[in-house]
């Protein structure tokens, strides 16, 4: 009997004894144009403001946002996410939906400038913009009041669309947003405008850099009651269900490493694109863990991502958008 492994145990081995043969024979394929970059866009500062819980993310001028698309361009990456900080907020909001409202000058400004060089999605929710921080109206009790939130989500959708978003993306997790979103697209002639829906986003602790960067924290109580319990997955496919028949055009999965069972369950049951958001929680855990040496930056940011694509999702937001793209050309 011949010593040594048997042919199947050292196919394997064979096949990784070489960067070039580990390329070739990589399953799982990891692009610039995957990518998608959140970004961050304040009303009132002269020059873009450092987040502490995220190293290298900022709160962007409208004059700094456009530089960064730029370079977000020159990497190849698929497109940008837009957040808006308004200088004032109101119970209702207000400011996601006004001409001059900051996400609206941006998308403006954005659009001239890249033209269809990259997708500009407009994430449509009111927590950044409502004086409370919660993702909709609130009624006198402090219950958020879904159907009446339906009709400011409408109004803002056109309102981005008209500004020149090529993607709304409603993350408020309201019963109804994708309906109420998709008529009013098309009623105001948008037909064309596509819906990536938050379908299945979970009340996570894994948002707490964002509220920082985004000034969206609730000032009381909490979201638990419309964004979805993290430990059903079940649901969430009953949530990208409703979603798409009520005319989502893709649908997204929000955290995205501590769901990646949930990433692979939607990604088997449907048949549009599907994108998994990795959070500020995420990003930040690799940032301080770098800091320590405790892990290879470039290492670990190229593995999350690629875990991501591997469990099924076509996009990936993550702010390391931009870096990960240089890397990868």
């Amino acid at each position: 009997m011949n010593g040594g492994a048997s042919p199947g145990f050292a196919r394997g081995r064979r096949l990784r004894s070489t960067p070039a043969l580990r390329r070739l024979t990589a399953q799982t394929r990891l692009s610039p144009a995957d990518l998608v970059l959140p970004v961050f866009v304040k009303e009132g500062i002269d020059e873009p403001v450092p987040i502490s819980a995220m190293p290298g993310v900022v709160q962007h001028t409208t004059e700094s946002l456009r530089k960064a698309a730029h370079e977000a361009a020159e990497a190849g990456i698929g497109g940008l996410i837009l957040f808006g900080i308004p200088s004032e907020k109101d119970p209702v909001g207000s400011q996601a939906d006004a001409a001059d409202g900051i996400v609206n000058v941006a998308l403006r400004q954005l659009r001239s400038d890249v033209g269809d060089d990259l997708v500009l999605m407009a994430d449509l929710c009111l927590c950044e913009y409502t004086d409370h921080g919660h993702c909709g109206l609130v009624t006198p009790a402090g219950v958020v009041d879904n159907d009446p939130t339906l009709d400011r989500y409408a109004a803002v959708a056109v309102a981005q669309a008209r500004a020149g978003a090529h993607v709304i993306a409603p993350s408020g997790m309201m019963d109804g947003q994708v309906a109420a979103i998709r008529r009013a697209l098309d009623g105001d002639g948008c037909t064309e405008t596509p819906v990536l829906a938050y379908a299945a986003k979970y009340a996570s602790g894994f948002y707490g850099p964002f509220r920082e960067a985004a000034e969206g924290a609730p000032q009381f109580g909490d979201r638990s009651t419309y964004q979805m319990d993290p430990p059903n997955a079940d649901e969430a496919l009953r949530e990208v269900r409703q979603d798409l028949a009520e005319g989502a055009d893709a649908v997204m999965v929000k955290p995205a490493l501590p769901y990646l069972d949930v990433v692979a369950r939607v990604a088997d049951a449907v048949d549009v694109p599907v994108s998994a958001y990795q959070v500020s929680g995420e990003y930040a855990m690799v940032e301080a863990a770098a800091a320590r040496g405790w892990v290879d930056r470039r290492r670990a940011v190229l593995e999350t991502l690629t875990a991501i694509r591997r469990a099924g999702a076509g996009t990936v937001l993550t702010y390391w958008a931009v870096e990960a793209a240089r890397w990868l050309r």
